[in-house]
């Protein structure tokens, strides 16, 4: 299968000013087939931009408490963890996943009694988040996030663990794909600049992850536990007791 793409370069040969990219999915004989056609499209198009629309601004980082008529909470803390200096690293995709299956899903779910806990890191932006769904919880899920430092500080494990939460990883990340799926994943790559052998070395920090790399991480999300950006969704009497048990934890907008 070869991905065909129709970028800035060619789009001149077409006589058009356009910044936008053309993605085709197919085998040679379709994508031959259909340039003809891909060309005839972009010729109805207009031959000047209408100009960039600036995206540059920044919602303020305050902690917010967002008020809807609901008996659960949807409560998430997050922070950028390139901003303190940390290096992407594929062990982090390996320790996230190993923290949502253990600690959050212990602690915040099963005693907890929430429906659901997670925490993720966006590899691009950097931002490390922690979320609930459907908690009947505010503060005491925020003091869990928080734990997180020192359950991956002192945290053991054998190489047995390891290596399923390895597995499990790794088939997070290369799961089966279908061919529209992969020329999606492809165009993204394109855009977000990232190569095979980025791709590549990111597997091998995966499977070459260790119990130091989780207990490195749990420095770096001392950023999340003291600078992290607290949202919640729940009802007025809920932000209300959040913000009477921490004083002005929440700034309170009503949504509905």
């Amino acid at each position: 299968m070869r991905i065909g793409m129709l970028l800035q370069s060619p789009w001149k040969r077409f006589g058009l000013h356009l910044d936008g990219i053309v993605t085709l999915t197919a085998d040679d004989h379709t994508l031959i087939c259909a340039e003809s056609h891909v060309a005839t499209l972009l010729d109805t198009l207009p031959e000047h931009s209408s100009g960039l629309v600036s995206l540059d601004q920044q919602l303020p980082l305050i902690n917010e408490g967002l008020v809807i008529p609901t008996q659960v909470n949807y409560v998430g803390k997050a922070a950028s963890l390139y901003d303190a200096g940390y290096e992407l690293n594929g062990s982090a995709y390996v320790i996230s996943k190993f923290i949502g299956n253990t600690w959050l899903w212990e602690w915040v779910r099963v005693s907890g009694g929430a429906y659901g806990g997670f925490c993720d890191l966006d590899s691009h932006s950097g931002a490390f988040s922690f979320l609930s769904y459907r908690d009947p919880n505010l503060v005491k899920t925020l003091d869990k996030y928080d734990g997180t430092v020192e359950f991956l500080r002192n945290l053991q494990l054998d190489d047995d663990a390891l290596t399923k939460v390895i597995i499990g990883t790794i088939g997070d990340v290369d799961s089966y794909q279908l061919p529209d799926a992969k020329g999606y994943t492809s165009m993204l790559c394109y855009i977000m600049g990232i190569t095979d052998e980025g791709r590549q070395c990111r597997h091998d920090q995966i499977l070459s992850t260790s119990v130091k790399d989780f207990h490195m991480l749990a420095d770096v999300l001392e950023t999340v536990r003291e600078k992290g950006v607290i949202v919640a969704v729940a009802s007025a009497d809920g932000i209300a007791a959040a913000n009477d048990e921490r004083p002005e934890l929440l700034q309170v907008k009503k949504v509905l």
